[in-house]
Order: structure tokens, then sequence, then C-alpha cells
């Protein structure tokens, strides 16, 4: 343990420690702007500056190991003085039209400015002598330079966490700024379109490309049916921006919020992820079937999930060899949005081309896959629009709707009923599990044995996991899986993609089927969930959407009413000619840089 002394205050802490964590012990606050909990140290911005007894300069606390007999103060005037002219520095050459910003209000910088850069300010505007861009090419976010501190969060957490390095640090000086390959477009580039780099954003030097007018101009539209969708992680996550506590469940909330803002139809994603359970098990049998039993050596194994748009792009650029692999199911919102657009719209008598299909979304690479060329099975454009959480929170807001005083009501029936298998696509693991608790119960007609139905290996924040599941008492039309050893795996992130992509690749793993999640924790970390967000947050999220699993009154997927419905009424059952031509998809290669 490491002794030391800061404001006059004692503190322990384990070697290794910095100075920022051992003040944030103590609960004294350290302002920084470069420094998050996800990623590396960098000590970019030195908005942590304190002083240390006996040092000649101030240090940054958030890059200095606490040392043994340390003496630190966190707020004498020099570093008051010193911090001020930081924060204003950055100001200067940071375009401050706050009140038409995306991020005005959550903004770090702002915050800054607000608690130091008051008074009169000492340094020349710098704004209008750069030659900023503001890049809108990605169907993702906005990328705008003249907002942009070069704090280099995005940098870092396209690297670090994400493997991808669609971005880095270009040129020095005055002229440093944040560049793609050759100063590409974003739509140019290896981005996934993940939006962790819009997370991590301080400013509104990155945010996601809104579709909030187009939503309300559909809405107030007379000739318009505009249906919208929530995907499961959602409903553990809005609240934080309307005044709950991160972790805390509001899907009755969110649904009556849903229907008066003028929805016409509130439905949910979990009902297609239940659908995706059944097209992509059975994907995962018949191909299991192919492989063992038929000794088809064009059978790709192993067979990894289509759910999350962002892994999709990173395979489509770095593993394009491993597309085959890649089940064709399409993710739950393109499922949804090509029914919206038939068997919706049968059943309700509506002029298909009259529907708007909105959904609402954690991510913003789903606004990338909702204009996918290849997502227009329906005849029409599946999904017309994509909501993230944050801009379904700014909707809310613009209404006047009082959050948390309206009462909770259900989602609308034909493709509003959903099981606890759909709600846990929205965390690491849950792919997976919702899969198993099905296949493995239509193969041998029991439930998985574990208890409660709660398949333990497979959940928690181990960046890659794996399992086993043996299986046995096979019923007659899956003798051949008798006794077979189920392999699995896990992964969330795309630096831990990459960590498995490799090992299959090299040989070094095998499986039969994989889950990836391209972001930390799943969708519940997802790009366009609440900011800030953490470690501790994502397992507040998480703990909730298996909260949520436990109160449904059904929680496999072949058990959902409505699917078994639509298998009867339209899609005559699973992988069918039908399902294949509305359900399923492909995906093409992409350059690698």
């Amino acid at each position: 343990m490491i002794n030391l002394l800061i404001n006059d205050q004692k503190v322990a802490v384990q070697n290794g420690t910095t100075v920022l964590a051992a003040a944030r012990k103590l609960k004294i606050n350290i302002p920084t702007l470069c420094n998050h909990d996800d990623l590396c140290v960098a000590g970019n911005c030195r908005v942590c500056i304190v002083e240390q007894k006996g040092a000649k300069t101030l240090i940054a606390s958030c890059a200095t190991p606490a040392a043994e007999g340390m003496e630190i103060h966190t707020n004498t005037l020099k570093v008051r003085n010193a911090r001020k002219h930081i924060v204003e520095l950055l100001l200067s050459e940071h375009r401050s039209d706050c009140t038409k910003c995306y991020k005005n209000q959550n903004c770090e910088l702002q915050s800054l400015a607000n608690d130091f850069a008051f008074g009169d300010h000492v340094f020349l505007d710098l704004v209008e002598d750069k030659k900023y861009s503001i890049d809108r090419s990605s169907a993702s976010f906005i990328k705008d330079d003249s907002k942009c501190i070069r704090c280099q969060r995005c940098v870092r957490t396209c690297s670090e966490l994400q493997s991808v390095a669609a971005i880095t640090v270009a040129n020095k000086g005055a002229h440093q700024k944040i560049s793609s390959f050759h100063n590409r477009p974003m739509s140019q580039v290896v981005c996934t379109n993940c939006g962790q780099c819009v997370n991590r954003c301080p400013t509104g030097a990155l945010v996601e490309k809104t579709a909030i007018d187009q939503v309300w101009d559909a809405i107030y539209d007379p000739d318009k049916h505009v249906v919208v969708q929530t995907a499961p992680a959602v409903r553990v996550a809005l609240g934080e921006d309307l005044g709950y506590d991160p972790g805390e469940r509001v899907t009755g909330k969110m649904v009556n919020a849903l229907r008066q803002l003028g929805f016409n139809s509130v439905l949910d994603t979990d009902f297609s992820a239940d659908l995706t359970i059944m097209e992509e098990g059975t994907e995962l049998l018949v191909r299991l079937k192919k492989a063992l039993v038929d000794g088809d050596k064009s059978i790709s194994l192993p067979m990894f999930t289509s759910c999350s748009p962002g892994w999709i792009k990173f395979v489509e650029h770095k593993y394009p060899e491993f597309l085959p692999n890649m089940s064709t199911c399409k993710s739950p919102q393109q499922m949804f949005g090509a029914l919206a657009k038939t068997f919706y719209a049968k059943k309700n008598n509506i002029d298909p081309s009259k529907i708007v299909s909105v959904s609402i979304m954690p991510c913003t690479a789903k606004k990338f896959e909702a204009d996918r060329p290849e997502m227009r099975s329906s005849g029409f454009k599946d999904v017309d629009y994509v909501l993230t959480t944050r801009e379904l929170a700014v909707m809310i807001k613009q209404a006047g709707i009082d959050f948390r005083n309206i009462e909770e009501a259900n989602y609308d029936s034909v493709m509003g009923n959903s099981t606890g298998a759909g709600v846990i696509f929205g965390a690491t693991g849950g792919v997976m599990e919702a899969a198993l608790r099905t296949a493995y119960e239509i193969v041998t007609g029991r439930e998985v044995p574990f208890g409660n139905l709660n398949i333990t290996p497979v959940r928690g924040m181990d960046g890659v996991k794996e399992a086993t599941i043996k299986i046995e008492g096979c019923v007659e039309a899956w003798k051949f899986l008798e006794g077979a050893e189920l392999k699995v795996a896990i992964a969330h992130g795309l630096a831990n993609a990459n960590k498995i992509m490799k090992m299959v690749r090299d040989g070094k793993a095998t499986y039969h089927f994989v889950e990836i999640m391209a972001c930390p924790g799943g969708c519940i970390g997802g790009g366009g969930q609440p900011i800030p967000t953490n470690l501790k947050i994502r397992q507040k999220r998480m703990a909730a959407i298996y909260a949520e699993d436990e109160h449904k009154e059904l929680r496999k997927s072949h058990l959902n009413p409505d699917v078994i419905a639509i298998y009867k009424e339209f899609l005559d059952q699973p992988n069918s000619h039908k399902s294949h031509e509305l359900l399923h998809t492909h995906y093409v290669e992409r350059d690698n840089y």
C-alpha cells in the first residue's frame, strides 16, 4: 500500500494507483476531459493538473502514479489559474455555438467552461482562422472538426476497444487533427458505425446523425401510418436521460410515452428477436446435420450470429473469408421492418407504401444497417428511420411529457408479444442463451440443464466466454446429435471479436456457434445509449435486462404465441422459402483500409 496526503487528508492506495484515483477515494473531485474509465491513460488535456509539494511543475493527476509520502493539493491558486487557462485555450479553438449544438447541456467541455472559464478571456478566438470541415457522409454520425479538442478519446476507443483504427491523429502542433485514412470521408473507410467514439466524445465533435425531425414529420402526416419498434436494451437505459438512475426498467412508461408522441402502433423488437431465434436456431441445426451427418464439406462452421450490424461490417472489412460463416438471418430490427411492410400491412389492411417503420435502437450502426441496399426485401425500405435511445429521450422532452409520472402501458398486439429470451438479446451472451433455450429443447424435448433456464456460463462481462453443452437424450429426428458436445463462444467489443477471429482463422479454437456483439457489454453498451457509459453502468443495465427476463411469463422463443401465429398464417415454418425471402440476407466484402 502507498500512503500519501491529498488536501491534508491521509489516504492509502494500492501500488500503481494514480493520484486521480486516490483523490476519488477521498471523494475529492478533480476535473478531467481526456480521461475515461474504459480507456488507457493519455494525459493529453492537462485539465486534471494538481500541485505536488516539491515538484517544479504542476502534474497530470490521471497519468501520475501515487508515491509514498506524496503531498498533493488540488485547489491552490496556481492550480485554479492553470485550469482556467487550459480550458480557455481549448475554447479558443472550439466553435462554441452551444445553444445550437446537439450536445448542449450534455457536453463535458461546456461543463468545465461553466466551472472554470468565467471572467475575462485572455486568449484570442482562433476558430475563424481554421479551415474546419464537417463530415456528414456516414449514415450513423456526424464528425465536426470545429468542435474537436483533440483529447483523442475517439482514437483510443477505435483502436483499443474496437481494434478498428478507422481514425487517428494526423499532423502536429497547430495543424493537429483527428483524421481518417488519407482524410477520406467516414463513409469510405473501415468505420463499423458502432458509435463507441460518439459515446466517448466529450464535445459535439462526434454526434449521431439524428432523424428526429423526419420522424416528427411522419407522425404529423395524416396520410402515413407510423409503426415503432423498441429494442431490448432501450428499456433499461432510456430512464438515465429522463432523471432515473442507471439500470432502472421503464418499459411500460416508454410504451405510453411513444403512444403519446403520436405513433400509430407501438410494437416490440423483442418479438422479432424471438423470431430470429427460430430462424437462426433452425439454420444452425440444419448446418450441423449437413456437416456432421451428410458430410457436406461446403458447410461453413462455426456459424456466427448476425444481429450486430457493427460486427457484420467489421467482418466485411477485416475477415471477408468468413462471410459464408455468418448466419444469413437479418437482425431483429430488419426482420421486424420487413414484416411491418408485409404481414402487418396485410393484417391491418394498410397500403404498405403508407407505412413508416421507425425503430428505437441503442445502436448507431442500426442507422447504417437500415440504409443497406440488401434491406428492401419487402419491396420497400424495411426500416425507414432509426432513432437512438438518446434521440427518443429528446423527443419525449420536446413533447413535454412528464415521464416519471405517466402511467405504464402495454405494447399493441400483433408483433408486440415477446418472451424473456427476446429481452436478453440486449446483453452480451443473450442471443446465445436464447438460442440454446430453444435449440436444446427442440433437439431433446427437455429444457436446458441449467437452473431456472439461466445459462450462467454465457453470462457476464468477460471479454471472451466459452461453454460446452453435451447433448443427451435426443428425440428421434435429431438422434444424430446424441452425445455430441456443442462448443460455443461469446465475445463483446470488436477487440475481443478480433481475438476470436484470429483463433478460429489460425486453427487454435474450434466452435460450432459463436455470438459476437460489436459493443462492450452488448447492446446495453451501444453507441446510441445515454452518456456517460462505463463498466459500472453497463453492469446495472445488464442486471436490469435479466430482471426483465425473469419478470416475463414466457421465457423461451418457441412459446411466443405471436411467433407461432405468424408461422401458421404467413411464413409457414422456420427457414421456409417465404422466410428466406423476407428474413434472410447476404453480406459483401469491403476494402480493408
